[in-house]
């Protein structure tokens, strides 16, 4: 039996695109509180099906895929530029595909705006009109009105007319930001992304016994099954260290470990695998937030995944990669012998015009990082750090980096930086470190 919050989700997502929501509605469609609505409508924002939207309220909004996460919907564009919805509203859902700056003649901007196009533009009625028609949304900067008869045309063809305060710059720069945001997040791996879903999990019920583990493991040749109830909630797991010593009547929910560790389809790909490499997991289960079971991801799927993201291109750079990108190697005759110079750029810098304090981090993490895969095939994970800073490093220095690896383990690695400025010590740290295995 689903809960109420379930039902109120599964409601939600059943609803026609573009459909307005409430609190008031759902919790009298439904027979529920008012809270229990609210929450439900708010998990489905963070699931990104819903969207709220100033002075316009809540719409069903279509989800997007991973593959299209770099394209917007007008509703994300309303939240993104503080805009007003002039007309049109019935359109926010529906997604652009480009956006266009009108900054010339009439004739020449409609040549560049096309169907599922957003036109930026001033107050320019005559260009509010012509890109409806040529089926593009219309975002107007500096806060300007458009004529009635503007707005009863978007309402026709179900294309919003947006109003900004901003100016075009300021627009399509939070725009620009927004999509180069979510082409970061595109990089960065989920659970959800390599889960072997319910339909292919085999799993084993409370109420079951050791015989039923030993048909699955010689139909699968697996050891290890997630335990769920009657309600698919995992209350625990059970492996072949389980099972040993107990007869085929055993039953299952007397010998499981119980409360294993789990993660959520949104859980980080990173997380996940220094969860399995801390733990010694061979495979976690994946559960929703009632803790009813998903599917599961093993160590193997993890760690080729890993492996998969080392070889795709990056789209977005994070600030890391922009700080990590200035680090140039230089190899040493002797393996210990390797430096990594690196120019202290303004955006490296604090409010004193001196290298900060996270930047100073991230690039002894990369330089350890870098020096240790020369010994051994795999990534770190920072266990513990202690920074020394030494003396303040100005904008336009050119710093040395140094790392000397002290001891290196099978599952983990002691390393020491030192930090050089014009033969100077600025610098020092120690890093205790795990390591992760490629396959």
């Amino acid at each position: 039996m689903a809960t109420k919050h379930e039902q109120i989700l599964q409601y939600i997502d059943e609803l026609p695109v573009g459909e307005k929501i409430s609190v008031r509605q759902i919790a009298k469609a439904l027979a529920v509180s008012e809270g229990t609505a609210y929450r439900a409508i708010k998990e489905a924002e963070n699931k990104g099906y819903v969207s709220t939207i100033e002075r316009v309220g809540t719409i069903r909004i279509e989800r997007k895929k991973k593959e299209n996460i770099e394209k917007l919907t007008y509703a994300e564009v309303v939240n993104i530029v503080d805009g007003q919805v002039l007309g049109g509203r019935a359109g926010l859902h529906k997604t652009l595909n480009k956006f266009v700056i009108g900054a010339m003649k009439l004739e020449a901007m409609m040549r560049y705006t096309g169907a599922g196009n957003l036109l930026i533009v001033g107050n320019w009625t005559r260009a509010h009109e012509h890109a409806l028609k040529a089926g593009a949304a219309v975002l107007i900067t500096g806060g300007f009105d458009t004529d009635e008869a503007v707005k009863q045309l978007a309402d026709e063809l179900q294309l919003p007319i947006i109003s900004s305060s901003y100016d075009t710059f300021t627009v399509a720069t939070l725009i620009n930001r927004a999509i180069y945001d979510q082409l970061i997040k595109k990089e960065i791996v989920l659970v959800e992304d390599i889960l072997t879903p319910l339909e292919e999990t085999i799993f084993l019920r409370t109420d079951e016994k050791v015989s039923d583990w030993h048909k699955h493991n010689q139909a699968t040749q697996h050891g290890r099954f997630p335990v769920v109830d009657h309600n698919m909630k995992v209350q625990g797991m059970l492996t072949s260290k389980d099972i040993v010593g107990h007869s085929p009547d055993t039953p299952i929910d007397k010998i499981m470990t119980k409360n294993p560790m789990t993660v959520g389809e949104k859980t980080s790909l990173a997380s996940s695998a220094h969860m399995m490499v801390w733990e010694g997991i061979e495979m976690l289960p994946v559960v929703d937030d009632g803790n009813k079971l998903e599917g599961i991801i093993s160590r193997q799927d993890v760690l080729k995944a890993l492996q998969m993201i080392q070889r795709q291109p990056q789209v977005g750079e994070t600030i890391d990669d922009i700080v990590t990108n200035q680090l140039v190697l230089t190899k040493g005759k002797t393996k210990g012998d390797d430096v990594y110079r690196c120019e202290v750029t303004p955006q490296m810098t604090n409010h004193l015009g001196t290298i900060s304090y996270g930047v100073f981090t991230t690039i002894v993490s990369e330089a350890a990082n870098r020096f240790l895969r020369g010994y051994k095939k795999g990534d770190l994970v920072v266990e513990n750090m202690t920074i020394y800073f030494i003396k303040p490093v100005q904008i336009d220095s050119v710093i040395e980096i140094y790392p000397k690896v002290l001891e290196v383990g099978r599952k983990f690695g002691k390393v020491d930086v030192e930090v050089f400025n014009e033969g100077v010590l600025v610098g020092k740290t120690m890093m205790m470190c795990q390591l992760i295995d490629r396959p």
